[in-house]
């Protein structure tokens, strides 16, 4: 008989290939119908959405963070795409931010049981020896959310755990990620771009 926790996973589990699917189904399209790769028709892409385009970018960005249906490299990348570096860039920093805050909140409010609903036991068992550190965990968050080395997600569940208030935790997000998400996510649209050109 299946648990709530185990038909989470595999509603979780589902989710993720599926969001995954869905990423590489409009990779594809973007490559056929050159949005990926003629700026012309990127433009026109950009334009035939509309305002509706940025605001469901936000909503996908926050959803990811809080439900993994999207790998997060593969949305920032979209973004700065999408709409460029700077308008690609605050949309993905709008959405991450506020998707942090919300998981944040679910964390404290749901406990343990929430975040091992959502990662893989081995995530869990790897980093939660982190709040161990008892106060130094807040210095250890707030270098691992400035240097995308960690699951940052994961983390601010992780946070959400302990005593930490919320305006710490925002000030954290908010000043750590700029720096993470411009290298992570410009880095990779640079990767993905020597890729089209190699093509």
């Amino acid at each position: 008989m299946c648990t709530n926790t185990t038909l989470t996973k595999k509603f979780i589990n589902s989710s993720s290939m599926i969001g995954l699917l869905l990423t590489i189904v409009f990779l594809v399209y973007g490559f056929k119908t050159g949005i990926f790769t003629s700026p012309e028709h990127l433009s026109a892409f950009i334009k035939h959405i509309g305002i509706w385009g940025p605001i469901i970018f936000v909503i996908i960005q926050i959803i990811q963070v809080v439900i993994p249906i999207i790998p997060g490299g593969i949305s920032c990348v979209a973004g700065v795409i999408l709409f460029g570096p700077l308008y690609g860039f605050l949309y993905n920093y709008l959405g991450i931010v506020i998707g942090s805050i919300i998981v944040f909140g679910l964390a404290r409010y749901y406990g343990t049981p929430f975040i091992q609903n959502l990662v893989s036991q081995n995530t869990y068992n790897k980093y939660i020896g982190w709040l161990d550190n008892g106060r130094h965990f807040d210095k250890w968050f707030a270098l691992a959310i400035f240097l995308p080395v960690a699951p940052d997600d994961f983390l601010c569940m992780l946070a959400g755990l302990t005593q930490m208030s919320y305006r710490r935790f925002i000030a954290i997000i908010i000043l750590g990620k700029p720096a993470s998400l411009l290298v992570y996510s410009l880095g990779l649209t640079a990767l993905l771009q020597s890729l089209m050109h190699m093509l």
